[in-house]
C-alpha cells in the first residue's frame, strides 16, 4: 500500500477518534438525566480505536496518533521515511474532527467553549486540579504503557487477530485513569484539535501534551525493543543451536 493510501487512512481512523471519543465528551458527558460520565466517555475513546483498529489496521497500522508513531518507530516496527507523513495525517485529521464537532456542538442554545471542548489541561485546567509535574507523570507513565500494550498484542507470538480488542480496552483503562487528571491526552493529535479551536490557554498548556506523549511513547517503544525484543533473538538462537549442531553431526 503505497504512502498516500496509508496517510489518507491515518487521517480519516484520527478523525473517528477525535470525533467519537471528543465528541462524546462534548456531547454526551454531561447530558441532562442521561449523561455517560467519565466511564462513557473512556469507552467511547476505546470503541473509536477498536473499531478503526479492524477498519484501517491492515492498511496503515492504525497509529492515529504521534507518540504511537513515534513509539512504533523507537521499538523497529516502523520506518523513520513514513513519520512525518503519518503525523502530518493524524494532526489534520484531528483539527479536521475538532471542526466538525465544533459545528455540530454549537447549534445548541447555551453552547460555551469555556466549559473546555473536551482540550486537555493541567493546573486550574486539570478536570481534578492537578498540578503540572504530576500531569506530566501521568501523560509519560500512560503512554509508555499505552505502547507496551500495542507491541506486545501485536507480537508475532501473540494471539492472532486480538490486537485491536486488548488495544482498544487499553485506551479505555488509560482514560478511567487519565480523564480525572488531564483529560487524558497520550496523543498529541488528540490533543491538538480541540485546543485550536478554544485557543488561550488550551494552546498555552498544548506543550505538555507533545511533549509527555512522545516521551512516554519513546520509552515504551525502547522498552520493549530492549526488554522483550532482544530476548526473542536470543531464546530463537538458544533453540537454534542444538539443531544446527545435530545437523552438522548427520551431515545434513
Amino acid at each position: 500500500m503505497s504512502l498516500g493510501k496509508r496517510s489518507v487512512a491515518e487521517f480519516i481512523g484520527t478523525f473517528w477518534l477525535v470525533f467519537g471519543g471528543c465528541g462524546s465528551a462534548v456531547l454526551a458527558a454531561a447530558f441532562p438525566a442521561l449523561g455517560i460520565g467519565f466511564l462513557g466517555v473512556a469507552l467511547a475513546f476505546g470503541l473509536t480505536l477498536l473499531t478503526m483498529a479492524f477498519a484501517i489496521g491492515h492498511i496503515s497500522g492504525c497509529h492515529l496518533n504521534p507518540a504511537v508513531s513515534v513509539g512504533l518507530l523507537a521499538g523497529g516496527r516502523f520506518p523513520a521515511s513514513d513519520l512525518l507523513a503519518y503525523l502530518v495525517a493524524q494532526v489534520m485529521g484531528s483539527c479536521a474532527a475538532a471542526g466538525v464537532l465544533y459545528v455540530i456542538a454549537s447549534g445548541k442554545p447555551g453552547f460555551d467553549l469555556s466549559a473546555g471542548f473536551a482540550s486537555n489541561g493541567y493546573g486550574a485546567h486539570s478536570p481534578g486540579g492537578y498540578s503540572l509535574a504530576a500531569c506530566f507523570v501521568a501523560e509519560v507513565v500512560l503512554t509508555m504503557f499505552f505502547l507496551i500494550i500495542i507491541l506486545g498484542s501485536t507480537d508475532a507470538r501473540a494471539p492472532r487477530n486480538l490486537a485491536p480488542i486488548a488495544i482498544g480496552l487499553g485506551l479505555t483503562l488509560i482514560h478511567l485513569v487519565g480523564i480525572p487528571v488531564t483529560n487524558t491526552s497520550v496523543n498529541p493529535a488528540r490533543s491538538t484539535g480541540p485546543a485550536l479551536i478554544v485557543g488561550g490557554w488550551a494552546l498555552t498548556q498544548l506543550w505538555l501534551f507533545w511533549v509527555a506523549p512522545l516521551v512516554g511513547g519513546l520509552m515504551g517503544g525502547y522498552i520493549y525493543r530492549v526488554l522483550f525484543a532482544e530476548r526473542v533473538i536470543s531464546e530463537s538462537s538458544e533453540r537454534v543451536g542444538p539443531r544446527v549442531e545435530r545437523m552438522k553431526a548427520t551431515g545434513r
